[in-house]
Protein backbone atom coordinates (compact mmCIF):
# COMPACT_ATOMS: atom_id res chain seq x y z
CA UNK A 1 0.00 0.00 0.00
CA UNK A 2 2.85 2.38 0.85
CA UNK A 3 4.61 1.98 -2.51
CA UNK A 4 1.48 1.74 -4.64
CA UNK A 5 -0.59 4.45 -2.95
CA UNK A 6 0.90 6.51 -0.14
CA UNK A 7 4.16 7.55 -1.80
CA UNK A 8 2.65 8.38 -5.23
CA UNK A 9 -0.20 10.27 -3.55
CA UNK A 10 2.26 12.24 -1.41
CA UNK A 11 4.47 13.01 -4.41
CA UNK A 12 1.48 14.16 -6.44
CA UNK A 13 0.28 16.44 -3.63
CA UNK A 14 3.78 17.84 -3.09
CA UNK A 15 4.11 18.57 -6.82
CA UNK A 16 0.72 20.29 -6.80
CA UNK A 17 1.47 22.46 -3.77
CA UNK A 18 5.04 23.16 -4.92
CA UNK A 19 3.72 24.29 -8.29
CA UNK A 20 1.13 26.54 -6.64
CA UNK A 21 3.69 28.20 -4.38
CA UNK A 22 6.29 28.51 -7.13
CA UNK A 23 3.81 30.18 -9.46
CA UNK A 24 2.61 32.46 -6.67
CA UNK A 25 6.20 33.39 -5.71
CA UNK A 26 7.30 34.08 -9.28
CA UNK A 27 4.30 36.19 -10.22
CA UNK A 28 4.46 38.08 -6.93
CA UNK A 29 8.13 38.89 -7.54
CA UNK A 30 7.25 40.13 -11.02
CA UNK A 31 4.26 42.25 -9.98
CA UNK A 32 4.38 42.31 -6.20
CA UNK A 33 6.39 45.53 -5.62
CA UNK A 34 3.65 47.55 -7.35
CA UNK A 35 0.74 45.66 -5.80
CA UNK A 36 0.07 48.03 -2.85
CA UNK A 37 0.26 51.07 -5.15
CA UNK A 38 -2.11 49.49 -7.68
CA UNK A 39 -4.58 48.47 -4.99
CA UNK A 40 -4.69 51.98 -3.52
CA UNK A 41 -4.99 53.63 -6.94
CA UNK A 42 -7.80 51.54 -8.42
CA UNK A 43 -10.11 50.97 -5.45
CA UNK A 44 -12.02 54.24 -5.24
CA UNK A 45 -15.37 52.46 -5.54
CA UNK A 46 -16.40 48.83 -4.87
CA UNK A 47 -16.86 48.24 -8.61
CA UNK A 48 -13.40 49.54 -9.45
CA UNK A 49 -11.95 47.59 -6.55
CA UNK A 50 -13.59 44.38 -7.76
CA UNK A 51 -12.37 44.89 -11.33
CA UNK A 52 -8.82 45.78 -10.26
CA UNK A 53 -8.43 42.91 -7.80
CA UNK A 54 -9.91 40.44 -10.32
CA UNK A 55 -7.18 41.36 -12.80
CA UNK A 56 -4.41 41.44 -10.17
CA UNK A 57 -5.44 38.11 -8.69
CA UNK A 58 -5.62 36.52 -12.15
CA UNK A 59 -2.15 37.87 -13.01
CA UNK A 60 -0.60 36.82 -9.69
CA UNK A 61 -2.58 33.57 -9.42
CA UNK A 62 -3.02 34.12 -5.69
CA UNK A 63 -6.11 35.48 -4.02
CA UNK A 64 -4.33 34.98 -0.69
CA UNK A 65 -1.50 37.35 -1.65
CA UNK A 66 -3.92 40.12 -2.65
CA UNK A 67 -6.03 39.63 0.49
CA UNK A 68 -3.04 39.61 2.83
CA UNK A 69 -1.59 42.77 1.23
CA UNK A 70 -5.01 44.43 1.60
CA UNK A 71 -5.12 43.56 5.30
CA UNK A 72 -1.64 45.04 5.69
CA UNK A 73 -2.66 48.29 3.99
CA UNK A 74 -5.72 48.63 6.23
CA UNK A 75 -3.65 47.86 9.35
CA UNK A 76 -1.23 50.63 8.31
CA UNK A 77 -4.08 53.11 7.78
CA UNK A 78 -3.26 53.46 4.07
CA UNK A 79 -6.62 52.16 2.89
CA UNK A 80 -10.18 52.52 4.18
CA UNK A 81 -12.06 49.43 5.22
CA UNK A 82 -14.85 50.41 2.81
CA UNK A 83 -12.40 50.11 -0.11
CA UNK A 84 -11.61 46.50 0.70
CA UNK A 85 -15.07 45.02 0.03
CA UNK A 86 -14.71 45.30 -3.73
CA UNK A 87 -11.18 43.88 -3.52
CA UNK A 88 -12.44 40.81 -1.67
CA UNK A 89 -15.14 40.20 -4.27
CA UNK A 90 -12.58 40.57 -7.05
CA UNK A 91 -10.14 38.05 -5.57
CA UNK A 92 -12.84 35.40 -5.73
CA UNK A 93 -13.29 36.07 -9.45
CA UNK A 94 -9.60 36.30 -10.34
CA UNK A 95 -8.72 33.00 -8.69
CA UNK A 96 -10.93 31.12 -11.18
CA UNK A 97 -8.28 31.45 -13.89
CA UNK A 98 -6.15 28.69 -12.35
CA UNK A 99 -8.92 26.11 -12.39
CA UNK A 100 -9.97 27.11 -15.90
CA UNK A 101 -6.40 26.57 -17.13
CA UNK A 102 -6.19 23.20 -15.38
CA UNK A 103 -9.47 22.23 -17.05
CA UNK A 104 -7.90 22.64 -20.51
CA UNK A 105 -6.39 19.13 -20.23
CA UNK A 106 -2.80 20.23 -20.85
CA UNK A 107 -1.33 17.23 -19.03
CA UNK A 108 0.36 15.84 -22.16
CA UNK A 109 2.55 18.91 -22.56
CA UNK A 110 3.28 19.32 -18.82
CA UNK A 111 6.75 17.74 -18.90
CA UNK A 112 7.98 19.58 -22.04
CA UNK A 113 6.53 22.78 -20.55
CA UNK A 114 8.44 22.19 -17.31
CA UNK A 115 11.76 21.45 -19.04
CA UNK A 116 11.58 24.35 -21.51
CA UNK A 117 10.41 26.94 -18.96
CA UNK A 118 13.08 25.83 -16.49
CA UNK A 119 15.74 26.25 -19.18
CA UNK A 120 14.46 29.75 -20.01
CA UNK A 121 14.49 30.65 -16.30
CA UNK A 122 18.09 29.49 -15.86
CA UNK A 123 19.24 31.41 -18.95
CA UNK A 124 17.39 34.57 -17.87
CA UNK A 125 18.87 34.44 -14.38
CA UNK A 126 22.35 34.13 -15.89
CA UNK A 127 21.91 37.44 -17.72
CA UNK A 128 19.97 39.30 -15.03
CA UNK A 129 23.01 41.32 -13.86
CA UNK A 130 23.67 42.72 -17.35
CA UNK A 131 20.05 42.99 -18.47
CA UNK A 132 17.62 43.87 -15.66
CA UNK A 133 14.62 43.09 -17.87
CA UNK A 134 15.75 39.46 -17.91
CA UNK A 135 14.38 39.10 -14.38
CA UNK A 136 10.81 39.56 -15.62
CA UNK A 137 11.38 36.96 -18.32
CA UNK A 138 12.89 34.67 -15.72
CA UNK A 139 10.04 35.00 -13.26
CA UNK A 140 7.48 34.49 -16.02
CA UNK A 141 9.28 31.30 -17.04
CA UNK A 142 9.43 30.21 -13.40
CA UNK A 143 5.67 30.76 -13.08
CA UNK A 144 5.16 28.60 -16.19
CA UNK A 145 7.33 25.89 -14.62
CA UNK A 146 5.17 26.07 -11.49
CA UNK A 147 2.03 25.61 -13.56
CA UNK A 148 3.63 22.59 -15.26
CA UNK A 149 4.27 21.09 -11.82
CA UNK A 150 0.59 21.60 -11.00
CA UNK A 151 -0.40 19.67 -14.13
CA UNK A 152 2.03 16.87 -13.30
CA UNK A 153 0.72 16.63 -9.73
CA UNK A 154 -2.89 16.53 -10.92
CA UNK A 155 -2.07 13.83 -13.45
CA UNK A 156 -0.27 11.72 -10.88
CA UNK A 157 -3.15 11.86 -8.39
CA UNK A 158 -5.67 11.20 -11.13
CA UNK A 159 -3.79 8.00 -11.99
CA UNK A 160 -4.21 6.79 -8.40
CA UNK A 161 -7.99 7.02 -8.43
CA UNK A 162 -8.60 3.31 -9.27
CA UNK A 163 -6.31 2.29 -6.40
CA UNK A 164 -8.12 4.60 -3.98
CA UNK A 165 -11.51 3.33 -5.12
CA UNK A 166 -10.40 -0.28 -4.72
CA UNK A 167 -9.43 0.38 -1.11
CA UNK A 168 -12.71 2.10 -0.33
CA UNK A 169 -11.10 5.46 0.39
CA UNK A 170 -14.01 7.43 -1.04
CA UNK A 171 -16.86 5.15 -0.01
CA UNK A 172 -17.48 6.84 3.32
CA UNK A 173 -17.54 10.38 1.95
CA UNK A 174 -19.75 9.41 -0.99
CA UNK A 175 -22.12 7.56 1.34
CA UNK A 176 -22.31 10.55 3.68
CA UNK A 177 -22.80 12.98 0.82
CA UNK A 178 -25.85 10.98 -0.26
CA UNK A 179 -27.35 11.77 3.15
CA UNK A 180 -26.35 15.43 2.88
CA UNK A 181 -24.03 17.31 0.52
CA UNK A 182 -22.98 19.34 3.54
CA UNK A 183 -20.35 16.66 4.15
CA UNK A 184 -18.75 17.63 0.86
CA UNK A 185 -18.76 21.31 1.83
CA UNK A 186 -17.16 20.50 5.19
CA UNK A 187 -14.54 18.27 3.56
CA UNK A 188 -13.59 20.97 1.05
CA UNK A 189 -13.35 23.62 3.78
CA UNK A 190 -11.26 21.41 6.07
CA UNK A 191 -8.76 20.32 3.41
CA UNK A 192 -8.33 23.88 2.11
CA UNK A 193 -7.83 25.29 5.62
CA UNK A 194 -5.07 22.73 6.22
CA UNK A 195 -3.16 23.14 2.93
CA UNK A 196 -3.95 26.89 2.56
CA UNK A 197 -4.84 26.60 -1.12
CA UNK A 198 -8.36 26.49 -2.51
CA UNK A 199 -6.96 26.06 -6.03
CA UNK A 200 -5.11 22.90 -4.94
CA UNK A 201 -8.25 21.46 -3.35
CA UNK A 202 -10.31 22.26 -6.44
CA UNK A 203 -7.63 20.80 -8.72
CA UNK A 204 -7.74 17.53 -6.76
CA UNK A 205 -11.53 17.56 -6.93
CA UNK A 206 -11.41 18.08 -10.68
CA UNK A 207 -9.15 15.02 -10.95
CA UNK A 208 -11.46 12.86 -8.85
CA UNK A 209 -14.63 13.93 -10.65
CA UNK A 210 -12.91 13.63 -14.02
CA UNK A 211 -11.92 10.02 -13.27
CA UNK A 212 -15.42 9.13 -12.09
CA UNK A 213 -14.51 8.64 -8.43
CA UNK A 214 -16.83 11.45 -7.27
CA UNK A 215 -20.22 12.42 -8.69
CA UNK A 216 -20.45 16.00 -10.01
CA UNK A 217 -22.79 17.12 -7.20
CA UNK A 218 -20.26 16.08 -4.56
CA UNK A 219 -17.46 17.81 -6.49
CA UNK A 220 -19.42 21.07 -6.58
CA UNK A 221 -20.13 20.82 -2.83
CA UNK A 222 -16.39 20.38 -2.18
CA UNK A 223 -15.67 23.42 -4.36
CA UNK A 224 -18.12 25.49 -2.30
CA UNK A 225 -16.33 24.34 0.85
CA UNK A 226 -12.92 25.15 -0.61
CA UNK A 227 -14.01 28.76 -1.12
CA UNK A 228 -14.90 28.92 2.57
CA UNK A 229 -11.74 27.16 3.77
CA UNK A 230 -9.47 29.58 1.91
CA UNK A 231 -10.52 32.30 4.36
CA UNK A 232 -8.44 30.63 7.08
CA UNK A 233 -5.24 32.21 5.74
CA UNK A 234 -6.74 35.72 5.84
CA UNK A 235 -7.97 35.14 9.41
CA UNK A 236 -4.47 34.07 10.46
CA UNK A 237 -2.93 37.10 8.69
CA UNK A 238 -5.23 39.46 10.61
CA UNK A 239 -4.05 38.27 14.04
CA UNK A 240 -2.13 40.98 15.86
CA UNK A 241 -3.22 43.77 13.49
CA UNK A 242 -5.78 46.52 13.84
CA UNK A 243 -9.47 45.82 14.30
CA UNK A 244 -10.08 47.05 10.75
CA UNK A 245 -7.67 44.43 9.42
CA UNK A 246 -9.70 41.84 11.32
CA UNK A 247 -12.86 43.30 9.78
CA UNK A 248 -11.39 42.66 6.31
CA UNK A 249 -10.65 39.03 7.14
CA UNK A 250 -14.05 38.42 8.70
CA UNK A 251 -15.85 40.17 5.84
CA UNK A 252 -14.02 37.89 3.42
CA UNK A 253 -15.12 34.89 5.49
CA UNK A 254 -18.75 35.97 5.83
CA UNK A 255 -19.08 36.78 2.12
CA UNK A 256 -17.75 33.35 1.14
CA UNK A 257 -19.93 31.56 3.69
CA UNK A 258 -22.92 33.58 2.50
CA UNK A 259 -22.24 32.67 -1.12
CA UNK A 260 -21.90 28.96 -0.28
CA UNK A 261 -25.12 29.02 1.76
CA UNK A 262 -26.98 30.87 -1.00
CA UNK A 263 -26.00 28.48 -3.79
CA UNK A 264 -25.94 25.26 -1.72
CA UNK A 265 -29.62 24.40 -2.50
CA UNK A 266 -28.92 24.87 -6.22
CA UNK A 267 -26.11 22.31 -6.53
CA UNK A 268 -28.19 19.89 -8.70
CA UNK A 269 -29.24 22.63 -11.20
CA UNK A 270 -25.66 23.90 -11.34
CA UNK A 271 -24.47 20.36 -12.04
CA UNK A 272 -26.99 20.08 -14.88
CA UNK A 273 -25.95 23.46 -16.29
CA UNK A 274 -22.20 22.74 -16.35
CA UNK A 275 -22.90 19.33 -17.89
CA UNK A 276 -24.48 21.14 -20.82
CA UNK A 277 -21.43 23.41 -21.10
CA UNK A 278 -18.91 20.59 -21.50
CA UNK A 279 -18.75 16.80 -21.72
CA UNK A 280 -15.46 16.79 -19.79
CA UNK A 281 -16.15 16.29 -16.08
CA UNK A 282 -13.00 18.19 -15.01
CA UNK A 283 -13.98 21.15 -17.16
CA UNK A 284 -17.47 21.00 -15.63
CA UNK A 285 -15.95 21.53 -12.17
CA UNK A 286 -13.93 24.49 -13.44
CA UNK A 287 -17.11 26.00 -14.87
CA UNK A 288 -18.95 25.43 -11.60
CA UNK A 289 -16.18 27.22 -9.70
CA UNK A 290 -16.28 30.16 -12.11
CA UNK A 291 -20.08 30.43 -12.06
CA UNK A 292 -20.18 30.28 -8.28
CA UNK A 293 -17.52 32.94 -7.72
CA UNK A 294 -18.65 35.34 -10.43
CA UNK A 295 -22.34 35.17 -9.49
CA UNK A 296 -21.60 35.43 -5.75
CA UNK A 297 -19.47 38.54 -6.30
CA UNK A 298 -21.94 40.21 -8.66
CA UNK A 299 -24.85 39.57 -6.28
CA UNK A 300 -22.91 41.00 -3.33
CA UNK A 301 -21.58 44.05 -5.21
CA UNK A 302 -24.78 46.19 -4.95
CA UNK A 303 -24.82 45.65 -1.18
CA UNK A 304 -21.41 47.32 -0.95
CA UNK A 305 -22.95 50.65 -1.98
CA UNK A 306 -25.63 50.37 0.71
CA UNK A 307 -23.34 49.67 3.64
CA UNK A 308 -23.28 52.40 6.34
CA UNK A 309 -19.48 52.73 6.28
CA UNK A 310 -19.38 53.70 2.59
CA UNK A 311 -17.93 57.16 3.14
CA UNK A 312 -15.11 57.95 0.77
CA UNK A 313 -14.05 61.05 2.63
CA UNK A 314 -13.59 59.34 5.92
CA UNK A 315 -10.23 57.77 6.55
CA UNK A 316 -10.70 54.49 8.39
CA UNK A 317 -7.68 52.67 9.76
CA UNK A 318 -4.82 53.41 12.08
CA UNK A 319 -4.15 57.12 12.59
Amino acid sequence: MIHSLVIPLAVGLVLLLFGMKTMEFALERAAGPRLPELLKRFTGTPLRGMAASSVLTALMQSSTAVTVVTIGLVNAGLMRFSQTIGIILGTNIGTCLTTELIGLSLGKIALPMLLSSTAVWLIAMAFVDRKPKASKVGFTALATAGFACILLGVGMMQGLTPELEARGMFTWLIHKSQESRLWGVLAGAAVTAVIHSSAATIAMTMSLVGSGAFPPELGIAIIFGANVGTCATALLASIGGSRYGAYVAWTHTLLNIGGAALFYPFIPPIADLVTQMSADAAVQMARAQTLFNVLSSLLALPLCYLLPWQNKKKRIGRP
